[in-house]
């Protein structure tokens, strides 16, 4: 496929190597304005804004991937297959399922489960385990060690459903030591493993199913200020 694509307007050179994706379009928006100097917008299709500029002086691009696998499996593909990125970190929130975390955590998606469909497209003669990048959960991990942030790594679930009903599923993925429920990670890394590519999630707590608390939509927009900080850190370390 040429490009731009019909979800991307973006032209070849527009966007950076390195790519951090939100699942909200405008917490792209606002990392580019608050920590990217220079930032220029690439793309407003669909809304799914996308904008490139630099950190540190290593140019690094923010984009929107919507909710859910089939999204941000298009958005992902596009980056990885047709704009020469070679590394998407995924920066989003996650409902806590492990007993240890609380509204504000940090986890490190080191595997992702799915009852997505998605992984079905291969057709792979076994069930394939979508995992991220080893190197960049590394270093992520001693980022914000040093920042003194509160985190664990280990898996989540990339879920299709965000409403359920009631939360019987999700007791069985926390038997199985899942540490938290989002909706992305496992469309990113088996689009990276296909395609030869590097990707890791990053996941701040928002609520916690099994304790009945939860964060403001505000908050999940403007607050994961320690996340991105890690993410940008990660991205630019050599």
């Amino acid at each position: 496929m040429s490009v731009p694509t019909p979800h991307n307007a973006a032209r070849m050179g527009d966007i950076a190597p390195v790519v951090l994706m939100p699942g909200d379009p405008l917490r792209a928006k606002m990392i580019a304005e608050t920590y990217l100097e220079n930032p220029v917008c690439y793309n407003e299709t669909r809304g799914m804004l996308g904008y490139t500029g630099r950190y540190r002086g290593v140019p690094v691009s923010v984009q929107g991937s919507g909710m859910g696998c089939p999204s941000m499996g298009i958005y992902s593909y596009e980056l990885f297959a047709f704009y020469g990125v070679e590394t998407i970190l995924r920066i989003g929130s996650a409902g806590a399922l492990a007993d240890g975390l609380d509204i504000g955590d940090l986890v490190i998606a080191q595997g992702a489960c799915t009852d997505s469909a998605y992984l079905n497209q291969y057709g792979l003669p076994g069930a394939f385990a979508p995992i991220g990048d080893f190197s960049l959960a590394v270093r992520a991990a001693e980022i914000a060690g040093q920042k003194g942030l509160r985190w664990k790594a280990g898996n989540v679930l990339s879920s299709d459903c965000f409403y359920t009903d009631g939360t019987g599923g999700l007791a069985k993925w926390r038997e199985m030591g899942v540490l938290a429920v989002e909706m992305e990670c496992a469309a990113l890394y088996a689009n990276a493993a296909r395609l030869g590519k590097r990707a890791l999630g990053l996941l701040t707590v928002s609520d916690c199913p099994f304790k009945g608390t939860a964060s403001s939509a505000e908050y999940r927009q403007n607050g994961l200020t320690a996340m991105i900080e890690v993410a940008l850190e990660a991205a630019v370390c050599r």
